[in-house]
């Protein structure tokens, strides 16, 4: 299916749920009283088809109090000695998210950045990435689209802030080792629910969706369907996208046996999107373009073509034992034209080649597991044994092409040059060029003491990396890559009162090793090509935890040590040195008041790397979002969120300081009673009100400088209504 075909994909999906049968009440209250809250779905079934279903928002409905921590399964905040926050659906639409990217955008650990040479979106947690395509997706790998996801295919974010190997195991990007995104897809609520919403923003990109939900009188079948379609020009002048997306999300609820299943598709294309933008090696940072007007030439573009499913289960053998099983697969295939400029003189100048390239992947990604319940004296344990299994093969082409010369401050349209020059395999029929497979074994078991005061996590988990490349033009293997390790973890949470809690952790990250070069400092190699161990970076965490009535935060100091490896003076391609990340985390979450939401914190990074600070890690990072009912109009809402990112380095040498930023946005809430239960929702919003010019991030990539230009000034408006 290609993207243009888009709107009939919607009006079809449209018109086939509007002949669902039923009426939904999405909200608290009746009309007479016309005093509605803003609908909160509160799921029976559980998006993983486990015993403890959805975790319940917290005070505020913003986060949740509990969410999934990799194979120990669905945790309270306040339970589990890990760092993570769950972001709730009601976030997301109160603020008109589309993406995953602008979910993580309340989190005070996570900025958001491009992927190398792309626009691939890669977050990057306590300054080190996460490659999109490194999400999980009800715990499972590689499932997701790995550009870019939809807002509409989500329940909740989820962000685990740490290392995280032995809990969800090796990503298989190789990112993930600062911090770990979790997707929840969306299951059918306890009522019915027939939902469309319609929206327009800045330049004229329209938006339509519908959602639609039922479950069987009893409670126990459940489905959900989603579909929506973006269209249109952005906020960035001469920028365009087009988005399609659809998802089906069943679930059963038995007394024993417990199934879901996702079915998901998504169209998404970009043409002449903002680029990256490198700096010349050597030259101060310079002021960042108009973000209201792309730089990227009009015959650019990137579209990526997704089909995804999986199903899982789980039953209880007895009420101390419960298995699970999970199977997923994704297709996806992507072709694009890029043209990223580097620039070269203080006055802007820039080079760029045309680079067009085109992949095709093929996942297939498993779980199984066991948990059992028992005691030993008078400690409880829970154990859990668990294995898992990831498989890609990757197809891909590229064209490196002519240059073109533009000024990123005065951006002319450059004639296309043809696609031709230095390549590998071929753009229409693209070749094997990678296959990787990861399989893992973990074992953990939870501790209970004093009365459940103290909890103990140990376990362990043996990882398995085996990668094989293959020439673009040939198809003969030029790699092969097997390699084992083990990575352990210990935790500890000890409840100090009912509403604190102190702990402490270790684990550890774990990746494919780096690969020598051919040559250094003009002279070979002398382990040219050679990919070194697994490196294991290891993390160590103290913090505390508080949950009092209607408002919550937490407070954190973690270390970690992540192997750096470079060329000696022999040269030796080899680990020589250590990049270590010291940081100090505070966040708050829930009502402050009865009318006041607070959700945002603070997190300080001190990185080192051979003496210097890391690409890309900004020193502090603070986010304060306000949610405020207006007492005198029930009905109103309003809410603001400030984001600051302190300056960073886009160079090893520090000597490419990129500046501080501030970005302000606003929004507004208003529900309408339109009787008969229905409900009309009205949101508007304005992102970067003082249409600040900035650069939002440095890097993305490991030893990759390049800056992202921030959003303009965006409107947004959008009306819901529940039938």
């Amino acid at each position: 299916m290609n993207v243009r075909q888009g709107p009939s994909l919607l009006s079809i999906s449209i018109a086939l749920l509007s002949t669902v049968p039923g009426t939904v009440i999405a909200q608290e209250g009746t009309a007479s009283q016309r005093t509605f809250s803003a609908p909160t779905l509160e799921v029976q079934a559980s998006a993983d088809a486990s015993e403890e279903g959805l975790s319940p928002a917290f005070a505020g409905g913003q986060v949740a109090e509990g969410g999934r921590v990799g194979l120990l399964g669905n945790q309270d905040v306040m339970e589990t000695p890990y760092n993570f926050t769950n972001y709730t659906e009601l976030l997301i639409e109160d603020q008109q998210a589309a993406s995953v990217g602008d979910v993580l955008l309340n989190d005070p650990a996570v900025r958001v950045a491009r992927g190398f040479g792309n626009f691939q979106q890669v977050y990057l947690v306590r300054g080190l990435p996460v490659f999109s395509d490194d999400m999980t997706y009800n715990g499972l790998y590689g499932l997701l689209p790995r550009q870019y996801l939809a807002s509409e295919f989500i329940q909740r974010v989820q962000v685990f802030r740490g290392a995280n190997t032995f809990l969800k195991g090796a990503a298989p990007g190789g990112s993930g080792l600062g911090g770990a995104v979790n997707v929840v897809p969306k299951r059918a609520p306890n009522h019915p629910l027939t939902q469309v919403t319609t929206g327009v923003q800045s330049g004229g990109q329209a938006y339509a969706a519908a959602d639609v939900a039922r479950r069987s009188e009893d409670g126990r079948y459940g489905v959900r369907v989603n579909a929506a379609r973006r269209d249109g020009d952005t906020a960035v002048d001469g920028e365009s996208r087009e988005l399609s997306m659809t998802h089906i999300g069943l679930d059963y609820q038995g007394e024993d046996l417990r199934l879901s299943a996702d079915l998901g598709y998504q169209d998404h294309l970009m043409d002449a999107s903002q680029p990256n933008i490198t700096i010349k090696s050597g030259l101060a940072i310079p002021d960042a373009p108009d973000a209201s007007e792309s730089v990227g030439q009009p015959w650019t573009y990137s579209e990526s073509e997704d089909v995804f499913g999986t199903v899982r289960g789980e039953y209880d053998f007895s009420e101390a034992i419960t298995g699970w099983l999970a199977f997923g697969m994704r297709q996806g295939e992507e072709e694009s034209t890029f043209a990223n400029p580097t620039v070269v003189d203080s006055n802007g100048d820039y080079t760029a080649n045309r680079f067009d390239n085109s992949r095709e992947d093929t996942v297939e990604t498993g779980e199984v597991g066991v948990r059992t319940e028992f005691t030993t004296g008078s400690i409880a344990h829970e154990m859990t044994l668990s294995g898992s299994t990831y498989e890609l093969e990757s197809k891909n082409a590229f064209v490196f092409g002519p240059t073109i010369l533009g000024n990123i401050y005065n951006p002319m349209d450059a004639p296309e040059p043809p696609s031709a020059g230095f390549s590998g395999g071929d753009l229409d029929n693209p070749g094997l060029t990678q296959k990787t497979r990861l399989s893992s074994v973990a074992l953990a078991d939870q501790l209970s003491l004093m009365d459940d005061r103290l909890n103990i996590t140990l376990g362990a988990r043996h990882q398995r990396i085996e990668s094989k490349t293959y020439d673009y033009n040939t198809g003969d293997r030029t790699t092969n890559y097997e390699e084992s390790a083990i990575t352990p973890s210990l935790g500890v949470v000890y409840q100090l009162t009912p509403s604190i809690a102190t702990y402490a952790n270790y684990i550890e990250g774990l990746q494919e090793g780096d690969t020598a070069p051919a040559t250094a400092n003009n002279q070979p190699v002398v382990n040219a090509g050679e990919t070194l161990e697994p490196f294991t970076t290891e993390q160590s965490e103290v913090g505390l935890k508080f949950e009092q009535g209607t408002l919550g935060g937490n407070a954190s100091f973690y270390y970690s040590r992540k192997p750096s490896a470079k060329v000696d003076s022999n040269n030796v391609f080899r680990v020589s040195d250590y990049r270590r990340n010291r940081g100090v985390e505070l966040n708050a979450y829930g009502k402050a008041t009865n009318h006041l939401t607070v959700l945002g914190g603070v997190s300080y990074l001190d990185t080192d790397v051979d003496g210097n600070d890391a690409i890309g890690a900004p020193d502090t990072q603070a986010n304060l979002n306000l949610k405020y009912d207006v007492p005198a109009l029930p009905d109103l809402a309003l809410d603001s969120r400030l984001i600051y990112t302190s300056s960073q380095y886009a160079d090893s040498n520090n000597q490419q300081k990129v500046p501080s930023w501030t970005r302000l946005d606003i929004g507004a809430r208003y529900l309408v009673p339109m009787g008969d239960d229905r409900l009309l929702t009205v949101r508007a919003r304005v992102e970067n009100v003082a249409d600040h010019d900035y650069w939002a991030s440095a890097g993305g990539y490991p030893g990759q400088g390049y800056l992202t230009v921030g959003a303009p000034r965006t409107f947004m408006l959008s009306a819901t209504v529940d039938f």
